[in-house]
């Protein structure tokens, strides 16, 4: 092992939900036998034994804190092809922009600074204010003391700030609120752990209060409609603002008042099964084995592909497990559109089973039927294709194209 005394844990990482136990032993083993430069070269094989767990674990848990964006990898290509240990790097602090440092400039201001409004011609505190003329004070005058009224002040200082700001509230200019609202939004953004945060706070800026609040309103809604779709990947963050993709989801709106229909369905019918697809069309979730489950695979490698394939149809498409599991839900229109020309195929029949072979091959769940179904709703399959494999393949593809025809895969 190592002789470092010290292995450090990124303080903004600890919090992350995303982030497993096995994870924080990771980063400290890679913080142990980290060069001057930052760097540490470990082969998986090595770090599993250290850890006394297995080489896929290791793998799994270098995956998602390069996801999280705590550690950078540096792959190393071999000259004979065979798998060569990688460099990695600890990511001690995240990047701050410059309009992060101003908020907390503003911030610290206010807090350190609190009479940086007084008057700024009074005398610093270790100047007589009677001049330069040494000696002690004069007695004060009979009399009352004078009224210490600040409204006698506070209009002038008022109609002095108000060119300032204008119209716009104290939260709206505020810089520590605007980088707040920011946080808000870009944490929700599917895509943000990929994103570049400081492109995406560039364009933030750039909008008016009024789009800000807009664009953090219907940011959600807008996510969920652009991967309704079935389609792979979700603009990044900076994109949905610089292009202020939000007005196009509300003309959409206004084009199609019931953007989703009102009639409860299920996965068997012809708009729960299409919906059921989009949701499947979705890259796999990144999954790793659990302590038990990688202690039988180790023991019994002939069970690894059984785990595998049970893993990924109960956790690889959470989506849609839940709406297999919800029963009755709505579709958006343009679902229902797009499902009207699904055939109904028999429960248990040939084609049947040929739809269930084709989920198995590809690890999608499938939905247990209820006892008295008779139909469900499938893809048309094509006519002039007399094999029912090809045919159900060639139904699945026909189906995602139509999924995102006309459009590319950050349209929405």
């Amino acid at each position: 092992m190592s002789n470092a005394r010290f292995s450090i844990i990124p303080a903004w990482i600890v919090t992350d939900p995303r982030l497993k136990g096995i994870d924080l032993k990771v980063l400290c083993l890679l913080g142990s036998f980290t060069n001057a430069e930052g760097w540490c070269r470990r082969s998986q094989v090595k770090m599993a034994d250290e850890l006394n767990c297995g080489r896929s674990t290791v793998q799994g848990s270098l995956n998602r804190l390069y996801e999280i964006g705590v550690v950078e990898k540096r792959i190393v290509e071999s000259r004979d092809g065979r798998d060569s240990a990688h460099y990695y790097r600890v990511i001690h602090d995240r990047d701050v922009s410059s309009d992060a440092i101003a908020a907390w400039q503003v911030a610290a201001a206010e807090e350190y600074d609190p009479k940086s409004n007084d008057n700024s011609d009074a005398p610093p505190a270790t100047i007589s204010a009677g001049g330069a003329a040494s000696g002690m004070a004069p007695p004060a005058i009979s009399g009352p003391a004078p009224i210490n009224d600040t409204s006698l002040t506070n209009n002038l200082n008022d109609g002095e700030r108000a060119p300032a700001r204008g119209n716009l509230g104290d939260e709206e200019e505020n810089p520590k609120a605007i980088e707040t609202a920011f946080k808000r939004f870009f944490v929700t953004w599917k895509t943000a752990i990929h994103d570049s945060e400081p492109d995406a706070r560039r364009e933030w800026g750039a909008l008016s209060p009024d789009e800000r609040a807009s664009a953090l309103a219907h940011s959600e809604s807008y996510q969920v409609v652009a991967l309704s779709t079935g389609r792979k990947y979700l603009c990044s963050a900076a994109k949905y603002l610089k292009e202020r993709r939000w007005v196009k989801l509300a003309e959409q709106s206004v084009r199609s008042p019931q953007a989703e229909a009102t009639e409860m369905v299920s996965v068997f019918s012809r708009a729960g099964r299409a919906l059921l697809m989009t949701k499947l069309f979705q890259p796999i979730r990144a999954l790793s084995l659990s302590p038990i489950e990688q202690h039988i695979v180790d023991n019994k490698p002939e069970k690894a592909d059984l785990i595998w394939r049970e893993k990924k149809e109960k956790q690889g498409w959470p989506e849609a497990v839940q709406l297999i599991e919800r029963k009755r839900f709505t579709v958006l229109n343009r679902i229902v559109d797009l499902s009207k020309d699904f055939e109904p195929v028999a429960v248990n029949g040939p084609v049947w089973e040929e739809w269930k072979r084709a989920y198995a091959e590809r690890c999608w769940p499938w939905p247990v039927a209820p006892e008295r179904l008779e139909f469900a709703q499938f893809p048309p399959l094509p006519a002039d294709v007399n094999d029912l494999d090809e045919a159900v393949s060639i139904a699945i593809e026909n189906f995602k194209s139509r999924l995102n025809e006309g459009r590319d895969d950050d349209a929405a």
